[in-house]
């Protein structure tokens, strides 16, 4: 079983022929609202996958609160540990350029009333073969917390470290599974423009001195990782990316679902990196999510 504890958003969605500069105003040509949150994002994509999941997070009393609920709902998952505060539905301004490339600005609202209670709560319910799904759009505190109470239970926790913040560098050495696009992955280290090779070593020198494995998300040039002390390498699919809002999460939902399935590792890399890049082929993020039987028909 997984437990996502995280973010639960309602997207709004403009698409522009290209994204403006800094003080620039360009026209939009369509506008739309879809469930998201990272929390929420990687909760249902592992749902689509085919494992069991219980999402925590909250959200308002607002019209948005049913609306981004319901994709999750619909995919089976347990919601009972998501609760219902004052504070409005966190949301996410999400503008998409014409070549699938996007510029998002979140606003937490209810995500940040999460607390160190509602992680040890989350975390209880857990078994030491449950996996725990963590990222950076909840209160720092919470998030360590999970952590620290996974540690307790000997429960395998995987983090994303995205939005990637002075605390996410800070708490990334708790998670069993570190799970970074390129980009964070130098700032997690401290360390810029690595070539692929530097990379690598990065990557062992770090997953050899914390024991973790490392995943590095490269975006069409797919995924590498350091497992058990093993280089494992995986490719998504060749496509004309549509909309890439929500892939990163595809990618991790699927990534645990399938290590919670009992898949070796390397198979579970390819399968995330195949879903995260059928992901990228709809608008939208929730929506997006591809099934899993979209995904293992192109393994």
């Amino acid at each position: 079983m997984i437990t996502v504890f995280g973010s639960i958003n309602m997207d709004l969605i403009a698409t522009t022929a290209r994204l403006p500069q800094p003080g620039e105003t360009v026209p939009g040509s369509s506008f739309s609202t879809a469930a998201g949150g990272k929390g929420a994002n990687q909760a249902l994509a592992a749902a689509r996958a085919g494992s069991t999941v219980r999402m925590a997070g909250a959200v308002g009393q607002d019209g948005f609160a049913e609306p981004a609920l319901a994709l999750l709902a619909e995919a089976g998952t347990d919601l009972s540990s998501v609760k219902h505060v004052t504070e409005p539905t966190g949301t996410a301004l999400i503008l998409v350029g014409g070549d699938g490339e996007n510029m998002i600005a979140v606003v937490p609202g209810a995500n940040g009333t999460m607390t160190p209670a509602d992680a040890s709560a989350a975390v209880a319910a857990m078994s030491a073969t449950d996996i725990l799904m963590l990222q950076m759009e909840v209160p720092a505190d919470a998030v360590e917390q999970a952590f620290r109470a996974a540690r307790d239970k000997s429960v395998r926790s995987i983090f994303n470290t995205a939005p990637l913040t002075p605390d996410a560098i800070r708490l990334a050495g708790l998670a069993s599974i570190v799970v970074a696009n390129e980009t964070e992955f130098e700032l997690l280290i401290g360390r810029q423009t690595l070539g692929a090779d530097e990379r690598i070593d990065a990557m062992r020198e770090l997953s050899a001195r914390t024991g973790q494995t490392l995943v590095v998300t490269l975006g069409a040039d797919g995924v590498v990782a350091i497992n058990e002390g093993e280089l494992v390498r995986a490719s998504g699919l060749r496509i004309e990316p549509v909309d890439t809002v929500g892939a990163g999460d595809t990618f991790c939902g699927y990534l645990a679902a399938s290590l919670d399935q009992g898949l070796d590792f390397a198979t579970s890399l390819r399968r995330a990196a195949v879903a995260g890049s059928l992901a990228c082929l709809n608008a939208g993020a929730q929506p997006a999510i591809p099934l899993a039987a979209q995904v293992d028909a192109k393994l």
